[in-house]
């Protein structure tokens, strides 16, 4: 007796092959039927019993599958941009494409294109505070990468926690003079009232744990000179804890932002040159999507809270 279904089959079409009945008459008896009999033949002069052993009768293909033309556009803005799947889809959305965001993953991961951790990311729930562009706006500084005649220069960075709005400056010490110059050109610059900033506690920015434990009078300690600037500005100082550089995440992020699209990307040889580009790049970044902001730009956020503002509406968040 047949054990498996190729041999099932082989018994049904052996006596046909060796031509002891017809195809007719063995389809009277056999449970299967004349056109199965035709095939079953067909697949044993091709392959053998190979040919015998069943095949999926799965599709090939699905009619909800994503159309050719859209998975080429998104490996092609994967490719451009090194965005994520989130963005993608906010920029594919602009082009009157609407994809999931997990479809977009999957065909990027398809592709080969998705960065590789070494460990598993661990996801942490944070609470957001509504805020109103200027409330808090958090400052850093970044060493540029690449020196410059054998000089290091500075990059200070300000990005806004409401809207993502940033402004950035190359400067070449990391000093508090340089410190001053840059919250005096900020301010001045910035589309809105900046009420607070946050800082690390470096010692351009700080002297919390230098100068004020060696003031001659401990109740009146020796400010620094960004704080008594920010004093007469009306700017709340805001200090980081020690070691904990989560608490400035929104600019350090920003960092590895500029780090990885941006000084790997371009090539500089002198700083008029890297100055220039740096504006072009912070002008592209306030134009971009953030998940942050649901799937809207730092200027659009602008827009939006300067509408409220001209319509009395001064409760609302963006």
């Amino acid at each position: 007796m047949p054990k498996t279904i190729k041999e099932e089959r082989f018994r049904w079409i052996k006596p046909i092959l060796e031509k002891e009945l017809r195809i007719i008459d063995v389809a009277r008896v056999c449970p299967h039927s004349e056109r199965s009999l035709k095939r079953w033949l067909r697949a044993y002069r091709d392959k053998g019993m190979e040919g015998l052993i069943p095949k999926s009768t799965r599709p090939k293909s699905h009619p909800l599958e994503t159309p050719i033309r859209i998975k080429e556009r998104i490996v092609e803005l994967r490719k451009e941009t090194g965005l994520c799947a989130k963005k993608l889809g906010y920029k594919l959305v602009k082009e009157k494409i609407d994809i999931n965001d997990r479809t977009i993953g999957k065909i990027i991961k398809d592709e080969g294109l998705t960065r590789r951790y070494r460990t598993k990311k661990v996801k942490m729930k944070y609470i957001k505070i509504p805020l109103l562009p200027g409330e808090l706006v958090e400052i850093d500084v970044k060493y540029v990468p690449k020196k410059l005649n054998k000089l290091r220069f500075y990059q200070f960075t300000a990005i806004d926690k409401s809207s993502r709005w940033r402004y950035t400056e190359i400067h070449g010490s990391n000093s508090n003079t340089s410190s001053l110059n840059f919250l005096n050109n900020l301010v001045r610059i910035a589309p809105f009232r900046i009420r607070a900033i946050k800082t690390d506690n470096g010692g351009n920015f700080t002297n919390r744990y230098t100068g004020y434990l060696k003031s001659s009078d401990p109740f009146n300690p020796r400010l620094h000179p960004l704080d008594l600037l920010c004093q007469r500005l009306r700017i709340i100082h805001y200090l980081i804890d020690p070691g904990k550089p989560a608490q400035n995440g929104c600019v350090e992020r920003s960092h590895r932002t500029d780090q990885e699209h941006f000084y790997d990307c371009i090539n500089y040889k002198n700083l008029e040159e890297l100055k220039y580009k740096m504006k072009l790049w912070i002008m592209y970044y306030n134009d971009l999507e953030h998940i942050g902001l649901n799937g809207k730009t730092p200027n659009e956020i602008l827009k939006k809270h300067n509408y409220l503002i001209n319509t009395g509406v001064t409760n609302v968040c963006s």
